[in-house]
């Protein structure tokens, strides 16, 4: 057991040090307090690279993110990788059994973060995915806001906080804290709104 443990102490020591030689070579900087449980949402979305920041992010708190990712992203060589950093895939035939299986392991592990990109895709939509929401009210998980700010090289974790029900409330205070978040590519952004917004005024 003491085997174990020095050798996943070690991991996340390899990790970590990789990390932030990573971050000071092309000058990101990571910011804020790891939340132990969230429903981790990851803002603005428009390049591959936000990916990469966040698992620099990640390893620099020596934590373990369970990144959402689409199961084409597994095919070929890439697929050992991708499991390796902690992504995990979605079989989106069947998500809610892979969702299912991942908050299982919520109620048992000390430290949880379940990765969603709400945007859903690298390039500008008009509405962000409600999964993150659906998902945190159903277990009682709290959101926890992630960015990237590119023109500050920063990343890091925002506030973490239980949703209220009141979806364009909780939307309101997403909106405010992403308002003066630029991505890599901005004209990629898709500003946070939510269908069921919409839905709530009709």
């Amino acid at each position: 057991m003491d085997r174990y443990v020095h050798g996943v102490n070690r991991h996340f020591l390899v990790r970590r040090t990789f990390a932030r030689v990573a971050l000071r070579l092309t000058g990101w900087k990571t910011v804020g307090t790891v939340p132990s449980k969230g429903i981790l949402v990851g803002a603005p979305h428009t390049s591959n690279w936000d990916w990469v920041l966040t698992m620099l992010l990640a390893w620099d708190n020596s934590v373990q993110i369970r990144l959402l990712v689409k199961d084409s992203f597994f095919k070929g060589p890439v697929g050992p990788f991708m499991r390796a950093t902690g992504a995990v895939e979605l079989d989106r035939t069947n998500p809610g059994a892979t969702i299912r299986a991942l908050l299982a392991d919520s109620e048992t592990d000390e430290t949880f973060l379940l990765g969603i990109a709400a945007e859903g895709t690298r390039s500008k939509g008009e509405y962000w995915k409600s999964g993150f929401y659906r998902i945190s009210q159903q277990t009682g998980i709290p959101v926890t806001l992630a960015f990237l700010d590119a023109p500050s090289k920063t990343v890091g974790w925002g506030p973490t906080f239980d949703l209220t029900g009141d979806v364009r409330a909780d939307m309101d205070t997403i909106r405010a804290f992403y308002a003066d978040k630029t991505g890599i590519k901005p004209e990629g952004t898709t500003l946070p709104r939510l269908r069921e917004e919409d839905r709530a005024s009709d």
